[in-house]
């Protein structure tokens, strides 16, 4: 991972902490009502830039190129969206016995729910040497929101394509007249959809922090955060485990693209995505806190794992080069 990736990630996760904390002190400032106003510049405005960004950023001849790994974007789809998804609700049914909060347990079935993101596990996988495979499906993943939500599915679909689909396509139409402009200037993509993203995060935590019956038991908390850590090294384990059998016909660098695009989840998409979903309930922010958890969390452990997994991955690809015959 980059020096000045690193740090804006860094940055973006302090500015996570500060936005809470500036939610606490106060919370009428970004509440629904209040002087930010977020049930218009939030909902409509700042969810709509993000992905208006993210069509001026998405380079689609790419994504093309991507596509011709059928195979491997298949694994991760299902995995990501079906296998993972399923097994988090599994798991939620024991722990629904225990007292852990409700609300905290439901943000962690959103959490499975989440496609991977189209920046952390894409970088990591570049840190190491692997192949990028990613195809985001939106739509399967509001099927397994909309389920848990009190939203007509109708209101949902109508909102996401209204704040998601529709800035997205202007996005890439605009990019095809500005490409060269955008290839010279590289612009602070990532920089403005944090910014973004964290008024978000404010104005969902503003709304919980002006709500006196809502309290978060700490034991619930640290019980969430050991879970998550938890549930993604066990999955990381498990994808290397299933990409690296004989059978698979996986390559070591699909492999690495495997294990980091089929664990990692999409804050940038999911917080949004929780906006739209759960638009007006009041533990929406409760929901929320699995994945700003995850989000450091995939990050850290990423980090930590990434010279194992290049050693790895140099290794089996040196071995692959000996074995072969040579002409």
């Amino acid at each position: 991972m980059g020096l000045l990736e690193r740090m804006r990630k860094e940055w973006f996760m302090l500015g996570i902490v500060l936005a809470i904390a500036g939610a606490k002190l106060e919370p009428s400032v970004g509440m629904n009502g209040g002087p930010l106003r977020p049930e218009i510049t939030v909902t409509y405005i700042a969810v709509a830039t993000i992905f208006f960004n993210s069509g001026l950023s998405l380079k689609t001849e790419e994504l093309t190129s991507a596509l011709m790994h059928i195979r491997l974007h298949l694994f991760i789809q299902i995995f990501t969206l079906a296998f993972f998804p399923a097994t988090i609700w599994l798991f939620l049914q024991l722990l629904s016995l225990t007292p852990i909060n409700e609300w905290l347990l439901k943000g962690l079935q959103t959490v499975g729910c989440m496609p991977p993101p189209v920046s952390s596990a894409v970088i990591l996988t570049k840190a190491v040497g692997g192949n990028e495979g990613i195809v985001i499906t939106p739509l399967l993943l509001l099927l397994f929101l909309g389920s848990s939500s009190s939203v007509p599915f109708a209101s949902i679909f109508s909102q996401l394509f209204m704040t998601v689909v529709v800035p997205l396509i202007i996005g890439q139409i605009v990019r095809r007249y500005i490409k060269d402009w955008l290839e010279r200037k590289k612009p602070p993509f990532g920089a403005v959809s944090s910014c973004v993203l964290l008024m978000i995060i404010y104005t969902t935590f503003c709304d919980t922090f002006s709500n006196p019956n809502i309290d978060l038991d700490k034991f619930s908390l640290i019980v969430i955060v050991l879970i998550i850590f938890s549930i993604q090294l066990s999955f990381m384990i498990l994808t290397f485990i299933f990409s690296t059998r004989n059978i698979s016909g996986f390559t070591p660098a699909d492999t690495v693209a495997i294990i980091f695009c089929s664990t990692h989840k999409s804050l940038t998409l999911g917080i949004p995505m929780l906006k739209i979903v759960f638009a007006g309930h009041e533990y929406l922010s409760l929901i929320s806190v699995p994945l700003l958890i995850y989000h450091p969390a995939q990050i850290l452990l990423g980090s930590v794992l990434v010279p194992t997994i290049k050693s790895w991955m140099m290794s089996r690809q040196k071995g692959v080069k000996l074995t072969r015959p040579t002409v």
